[in-house]
């Protein structure tokens, strides 16, 4: 799962924003039934980078919507004790600034 995240955040960098939701897709799916934290926490960062993807379509409205999808889950970073969510979580405010506020 490292190994995936730090992948998202370098397709983010990127501007793959659209790479970047497969990468974390491939470890979400298999376990999207379970809604432990981790899980859910994962399909928030998928739904970041699809926001950032529908802006950079300029669908600017939709962008901002999936953006809040990724705030819901933001919380439940705490109850993970993953490292590199906090990471993420840093990253994606930082993109957050740069492309949707």
């Amino acid at each position: 799962m490292h190994d995936a995240c730090q992948k998202f955040m370098n397709l983010i960098k990127e501007e793959k924003f659209y790479d970047a939701h497969e990468v974390l897709e491939d470890v979400w799916f298999p376990q999207r039934k379970e809604k432990t934290p981790q899980v859910l926490v994962l399909k928030g960062f998928i739904n970041a980078s699809v926001a950032l993807e529908l802006k950079r379509l300029r669908r600017d409205e939709n962008a901002k919507k999936v953006w809040q999808n990724y705030l819901k889950y933001r919380p439940l970073i705490k109850k993970c004790n993953e490292e590199i969510f906090y990471e993420i979580e840093e990253f994606l405010d930082s993109c957050y600034d740069k492309y949707l506020s």
